[in-house]
């Protein structure tokens, strides 16, 4: 009884992949790609995720590692506000954003006033904005991993007189490592396909602001068929990292 709708629920999810690979432009596709706009707007989109990744992990490891391992009052509270970016609407997330780093925003204005920084409308706040909504994926895997752990190795490396820095870089980061690299590149994806928080905090200007989902955005409305192309490349990155994180989730062959 279940086959019927398991494969509508199939169809309903590879069919718009299907369309997409059909209505391809397979033949002008490496003109396409070679097109300066194109590579520019690649070229953005993987720096910024980058960026925004290495940021995620320099914040978002000893934030897990806060959740999973140190009870505190609030901590459920904490790790509540830590998920909002995954059900916040991006939009509403760069609205956000504008309003606590924008000129007149709540750090904005004194970051302007003491350091003459703006952040908004410039490519550092498309890092900003990728970073915000996709470190959840890295602190949500990351804490799972913490937890998943045996801490004995820890309390070993304790009775042995090692510190708590050393136990943390010796120790823990080994052991959740996997995790780390999962949450990492999860976190690299999200960024890469970021559109909502970066249209709406950084803006929409060639090779400042101008990522590859914003790219095909304004794509779609003067070329759709280089709108296909740019979503054919997201489309092979996304398979490609969900191929690397396969051993992750599935057990068996």
């Amino acid at each position: 009884m279940l086959i019927v709708p398991a494969l509508l629920g199939l169809a309903f999810l590879v069919l718009p992949l299907a369309g997409l690979l059909a209505r391809a432009p397979w033949s002008t596709m490496p003109r396409r790609l070679a097109q300066p706009e194109v590579l520019e707007a690649l070229r953005l989109s993987l720096l910024t995720a980058t960026v925004a990744t290495a940021l995620c992990l320099l914040l978002g490891v000893p934030l897990a590692w806060l959740l999973a391992r140190v009870a505190f009052p609030g901590r459920r509270l904490v790790r509540a506000l830590v998920t909002i970016p995954l059900v916040l609407p991006p939009v509403v997330g760069g609205v956000a954003l504008l309003l606590a780093l924008g000129r007149r925003g709540l750090a904005g204005q004194w970051l302007a006033e003491t350091f003459g920084v703006s952040l908004p409308f410039t490519t550092a706040a498309v890092v900003v904005a990728e970073a915000f909504v996709a470190m959840p994926f890295l602190v949500i895997s990351v804490e799972g991993a913490l937890r998943g752990a045996d801490d004995r190795f820890e309390e070993a490396a304790a009775t042995l007189g090692a510190s708590r820095w050393t136990i943390f870089r010796r120790v823990t980061v080994p052991l959740v490592l996997p995790g780390i690299v999962a949450g990492g590149v999860l976190c690299w994806a999200r960024a890469l396909g970021e559109f909502g928080a970066t249209i709406t905090f950084a803006g929409n200007f060639p090779g400042v602001t101008r990522t590859m989902p914003l790219a095909v955005y304004l794509a779609m409305e003067t070329d759709p068929e280089s709108a296909i192309v740019l979503s054919l490349i997201l489309l092979v990155v996304s398979v490609a990292i969900l191929a690397g994180l396969r051993d992750r989730w599935v057990a068996a062959p």
